[in-house]
């Protein structure tokens, strides 16, 4: 099973028109306020730190560079082609290598896997932004790539996100700056629910190791100049048997 064409277009059409400049992205917080947070609660869990790390849905790799910076060998992986020339461009030095991946395309995840061997995951808002049908594909996917040593960690809006959004979107003024362009190429969040997430995982044969609620931090402000927060719940898996 591999992703639609309307999702993978949609995708393509929101990097192609996506600045340079950092935090022009909604999701795009500095990684102080973003990977950092999510290692300190991913770290614990490793059962083997030495493992590749692979971030999935790298978009322009802000992310993926600070993980390059404290593991030995950090892979981007994106849906998209031209969030990964954005990726390309900001790590001149090639901190991190990047490859473009379908990961709800089972063939294109196992042949990652025989490259690397098993890996840890760090997945940050791809499954709420999935089209339903290809979620459990995704998952499973993930429990590929972590095969029987690696962890995965997820972290996903909650249920709770979506009024918030709603609200930002349906504003006098329409939606914040930085939110429009995710409304106008399609890519508005879908609907997971809390539940949902580790039934996937589970489906997926990986088992929570742990989980919790964090707000994921945006690049955007509110009027009185308050950065918006999401209400997030992330969630770390593996095999352990």
């Amino acid at each position: 099973m591999s992703v639609t064409r309307r999702y993978r277009e949609a995708w393509e059409g929101f990097w192609r028109e996506a600045s340079d400049e950092p935090g022009a992205v909604i999701w795009d917080a500095e990684p102080a306020l973003t990977a950092g947070p999510h290692l300190a609660l991913f770290e614990p869990h490793l059962a083997d730190p030495a493992l590749p790390l692979v971030d999935l849905g790298c978009g322009n790799g802000t992310q993926t560079r600070y993980l390059a910076d404290r593991f030995g060998r950090v892979l981007g992986a994106d849906l998209s082609a031209a969030a990964l020339d954005h990726a390309r461009r900001a790590d001149p030095a090639g901190q991190a290598t990047y490859r473009q991946l379908d990961a709800a395309e089972k063939s294109e995840v196992q042949a990652l896997h025989a490259e690397l061997g098993d890996t840890n995951v760090y997945v940050r808002g791809v499954l709420h932004q999935c089209e339903p049908d290809d979620r459990q594909a995704l998952v499973d996917g993930i429990a590929t790539l972590v095969g029987d040593r690696g962890r995965a960690l997820l972290v996903e809006l909650s249920g709770a996100a979506k009024p918030v959004l709603m609200g930002l979107a349906s504003g006098p003024a329409g939606p914040p700056p930085k939110l429009a362009p995710v409304f106008r190429h399609g890519l508005a969040p879908g609907e997971v629910s809390d539940e949902a997430v580790p039934e996937y995982l589970r489906s997926a044969g990986l088992t929570v190791l742990a989980s919790g609620e964090l707000p994921l931090s945006t690049t955007e402000y509110r009027p009185d100049g308050t950065r918006i927060e999401l209400p997030s719940r992330w969630l770390v898996a593996g095999r352990t048997g």
